[in-house]
């Protein structure tokens, strides 16, 4: 699937955090972090990880919390003007 030329401007680093059973143990939650350029507010491929979760994996979602990021543009990047270190 090519992205339209509006789409471009809609691409954010998209972090989920995925809150899942664990199979042999349901009362125990386990997390996994999911991390791609994903377009929002539909998220196709996160929408398609998560279809697939469900498909082929048997760790049954619990939760998923979704963060995203514009991307960095030049005119935002500026040179630090002291460093410091330590040991």
């Amino acid at each position: 699937m090519t992205p339209k030329v509006d789409d471009l401007f809609r691409y954010r680093l998209t972090t989920a955090e995925i809150f899942y059973r664990f199979p042999d143990y349901p009362g125990l939650l386990q997390t996994y972090l999911w991390q791609e350029m994903d377009v929002v507010p539909d998220f196709p491929r996160l929408t398609r990880f998560l279809d697939y979760w469900e498909r082929n994996l048997e760790g049954k979602l619990h939760t998923v919390r979704i963060a995203n990021a514009e991307l960095v543009r030049p005119q935002e990047i500026a040179y630090a003007g002291n460093e410091f270190r330590l040991h």
